[in-house]
């Protein structure tokens, strides 16, 4: 008999588990009554949020539930905006903290105007971007609204070439003939290899599973390094100062140190659109 009832309040209690119901059950044997609380589960969906509730819990409870919440993650994003199309995958700590790793990138130079003025030469900006990251989504109402913080790992290929105006380079006030200097291109290259972010922005769901999202805030990229070359020959450059000795490598190196003063994007944008499945 005592089998038995081992038996049924085993089987009541796993059947509850899996249906994840929270009532307390119970099971009567010749007229006594005996109440069993189930356990709170560890992951329950709030739907008001979008988020998975009491993570937290499964996360430090051991190193089986570690890995089965690590492999389990609590929502997949697709994005785009200023740091390129991209994806991330979140992992709910609780209803109010979603951990995030993603990446974005391309050619989002458009976004940026294209083309750029550093002092009086415009140029012409071919980018290839790559921001891989790693942040948190805060939900401090628990909430649709959320505020993100975290880092970026830029690896931005940014090419530049002059646009002569009216045949001339005008550099420092001093006008170089364009056909003596010839194309005047280069690169720039942020100098933080680690750039922080902050983020305010709104993630409302649409269904149980299905959400969207929008960003905005801004990630500091750092003062740039440029690297300039000319293709002219090399020799005297004519320009409206009459100055000697100028050749079309000193051009570059002043249209270099010009762009390293514009610091362009030093503070890059975060506009991003996206939107989320949840698990």
């Amino acid at each position: 008999m005592k089998l038995i009832k081992l038996t049924a309040v085993s089987a009541a209690i796993l059947a509850s588990t899996a249906a994840m119901a929270a009532d307390p059950i119970v099971v009567v044997d010749n007229n006594d009554a005996v109440v069993y609380e189930t356990a709170t589960p560890a992951y329950q969906y709030q739907s008001d949020a979008g988020v998975i509730r009491n993570t937290t819990g499964a996360v430090v409870g051991g190193t089986k539930t570690f890995f089965g919440t690590v492999l389990n993650p609590a929502a997949i994003s697709a994005e785009v905006g200023s740091l390129g199309y991209g994806a991330n995958i979140g992992w709910a700590l609780n209803d109010k903290t979603e951990l995030q790793a993603g990446w974005a990138g391309g050619d989002v130079a458009d976004l940026f105007g294209g083309d750029f003025d550093a002092n009086d030469v415009n140029y012409d900006v071919d980018a290839d971007f790559s921001n891989p990251y790693l942040g948190v989504q805060l939900r401090p109402a628990a909430n649709w609204f959320t505020m993100g913080a975290g880092i970026i790992v830029p690896d931005n290929d940014l090419d530049v070439t002059a646009n002569p105006e009216g045949g001339v380079y005008k550099i420092n006030d001093v006008e170089y003939d364009a056909n003596d200097v010839g194309v005047l291109q280069g690169s720039l290259e942020h100098r933080n290899k680690l750039a922080p972010y902050l983020t305010v922005g709104f993630r409302p769901n649409i269904t149980n599973n299905f959400g969207v999202f929008g960003e905005i805030g801004a990630a500091y990229l750092g003062k740039t390094d440029a690297t300039v070359t000319a293709n002219g020959n090399n020799l005297a450059v004519g320009n409206d100062a009459g100055l000697i000795g100028v050749s079309s490598n000193d051009v570059a190196a002043l249209a270099e140190r010009e762009l390293e003063d514009k610091n362009w994007i030093e503070w890059l944008p975060i506009v991003k659109l996206g939107a989320t499945y949840r698990f």
